[in-house]
């Protein structure tokens, strides 16, 4: 292996590194929306953007490249894994926007409950969904 293909494959296990990291805050990020930490939240944001940031360097370091360097044999295996780790990461951050979107529709709605919104909705004794004109509301003297 030449001195080229050595520091691209160098490269390569370090972005798969960063990639595995990635994967891990992504995966608490999600336990962090589904207990609702904030906090945690907070510094997962912070943590992810440097990954990323470091990612990006990573990523502009090896498009300088010849296309030819991605094909020796040595190579193609962290390739290969370098796209399956990006693939698993950009689907864990689908499920979790999607995480995030629901706990926030959740509090919007947990919200309208409490202060009698016209538009907020209630459960029935019987599971239904029923539809509050502020009823809720309407005898509280505070």
């Amino acid at each position: 292996m030449d001195d080229q293909t050595a520091l691209c494959a160098h490269q390569l296990t370090a972005q798969i590194n960063l990639l595995e990291a990635l994967t891990q805050l992504l995966d608490d990020e999600l336990d962090a929306l589904a207990s609702r930490n904030g906090d945690n939240l907070k510094e997962i944001a912070r943590t992810k953007l440097t990954t990323l940031n470091q990612l990006q360097k990573l990523d502009k370091d090896l498009s300088k490249y010849p296309q030819a360097t991605f094909s020796h044999e040595e190579i193609t295996p962290l390739t290969e894994q370098v796209k399956d780790l990006l693939y698993r990461c950009k689907r864990q951050n689908d499920v979790n926007a999607q995480a995030a979107h629901q706990a926030q529709l959740t509090v919007r709605e947990l919200k309208d409950i409490l202060i009698g919104a016209p538009t907020s909705m209630t459960y029935g004794q019987d599971g239904s969904v029923v539809s509050n004109m502020g009823e809720l509301v309407k005898n509280l003297k505070a």
